[in-house]
């Protein structure tokens, strides 16, 4: 575990209350989420816009990827730091996970599609980095305070 997210094992109100130990521990599972979103949703833009597949089948194969790679940076470090199962570790993680990279993933694929990068023809296309470049800090902020939501109702912790 993360230095700043060994101690969550606490209750979040417990740890920090709404000073800065909240703010930071949502921080950092914000930006673990984003991580696993970003490997996912690159992955799959990069296959449709190679493949000229149509934006939303594109959206939705990235966001599938996403839901696939943010998942998999939690669950196994879970079940490798505490011996869970996989059943076990999917049944601690998948609402704040599913909440969390679905925000991300919404925001992040708006942004894309409105600046045209899931149309832009090719991964070679300066359009289709800058729409991800502006996507991926989109989506972090739009799902910062929704973790830090999630995580104040002790449905999600920093993993």
């Amino acid at each position: 575990m993360h230095e700043h997210c060994a101690h969550n094992k606490a209750p979040a109100h417990k740890h920090g209350g709404h000073g800065k130990s909240s703010f930071s521990t949502a921080a950092h599972a914000t930006l673990h989420c984003l991580t696993g979103c970003v490997i996912g949703e690159l992955i799959g833009l990069m296959i449709g816009v190679s493949l000229g597949i149509s934006p939303y089948p594109m959206m939705t194969l990235s966001t599938v990827l996403a839901y696939i790679s943010g998942f998999s940076l939690t669950i196994f470090p879970l079940m490798r730091n505490t011996g869970f199962t996989f059943k076990t570790a999917l049944k601690a993680i998948w609402l704040g996970e599913a909440i969390s990279i679905g925000v991300m993933e919404l925001v992040m694929n708006t942004v894309d599609y409105h600046m045209g990068g899931v149309r832009s023809g090719s991964i070679g296309n300066p359009l289709f980095w800058e729409a991800l470049a502006a996507a991926v800090p989109a989506g972090y902020i739009a799902a910062f305070p929704v973790n830090a939501w999630l995580i104040g109702k002790e449905l999600k912790r920093c993993h």
